[in-house]
């Protein structure tokens, strides 16, 4: 098991603004942005492509920017702009790993979203799909920020595995802590780690949609369900204040994640 400069960024301090799962809700993305303080940049077909704050923060994003919504390559358009420009970071979520594996031409099932997304690059330029690929390929499955004090993945990530890169790492990083099983809905069985967690470092993660992001022990999940109908929820560090915006609409229904709004 080794650490990685990619992953363990101790020079990184904040102030963060950090964006639960944005599932291609764009419209909601560009609100939240704005009212964080963010100033967006737009290119001369007026798409967003880049948002820098007037005071240095910076947007760490949970993972899941594509799949479901309603514009994966505009979402996609602008935190690539922003990483690029030094004004975001992203961490990969399980959905964004199983995009960029169909972008790369391996055989996977184009569902939850997935097809959405596809048909939705197919109308763009090849070199923005090959771009967006190499993007996703790029990201990291965790972040340790600020000297160890703030850990960001997308399923959440237990204290011994903080800073760790490892195959265990990267999949409870993804995928949470599962026991293998799918239940009824076809989803996951996953446990709750986060009522164990004991650790110092602060965890913040998406994932597995709640109504409300609080605190279970010193984690908290900011996946406020927006493409069903919820909210889309920053945390801001290490204010600790939460700033969110709700859903526009209901973008994506399903079965159990969409009777929680």
């Amino acid at each position: 098991m080794t650490q990685s400069s990619r992953i363990v960024r101790p020079e990184e301090r904040g102030p963060f603004d950090v964006i639960g799962d944005v599932h291609g809700c764009q419209e909601e993305l560009l609100a939240l942005l704005e009212t964080l303080g963010y100033e967006l940049v737009r290119d001369a077909k007026d798409r967003p492509v880049d948002a820098a704050h007037p005071e240095g923060r910076k947007a760490v994003f949970v993972g899941d920017l594509v799949d479901r919504g309603p514009d994966t390559p505009g979402v996609l358009r602008l935190t690539m702009g922003m990483v690029d420009a030094g004004n975001a970071l992203v961490v990969c979520g399980n959905h964004d790993l199983k995009l960029a594996r169909a972008l790369r031409g391996d055989k996977v099932t184009a569902r939850h979203g997935l097809a959405e997304s596809l048909e939705q690059l197919a109308k763009h330029s090849e070199g923005f799909r090959e771009r967006a690929l190499d993007f996703l390929l790029d990201l990291p499955v965790h972040l340790v920020l600020d000297d160890g004090r703030l850990v960001i993945a997308h399923a959440g990530l237990p204290e011994r595995l903080h800073g760790v890169e490892s195959g265990r790492a990267k999949s409870f990083a993804l995928y949470g802590d599962t026991t293998g099983e799918t239940d009824a809905n076809g989803l996951p069985v996953r446990l709750p780690w986060a009522e164990q967690y004991r650790g110092a470092a602060t965890v913040l993660y998406g994932h597995t949609p709640v109504t409300e992001a609080t605190w279970v022990n010193n984690a908290m999940c900011l996946d406020t369900g927006c493409v069903f109908g919820g909210k889309l929820t920053a945390f801001r560090y290490p204010e600790q204040e939460i700033v969110d915006i709700a859903a526009r609409r209901v973008w994506y229904r399903h079965a159990v994640y969409g009777a929680l709004y």
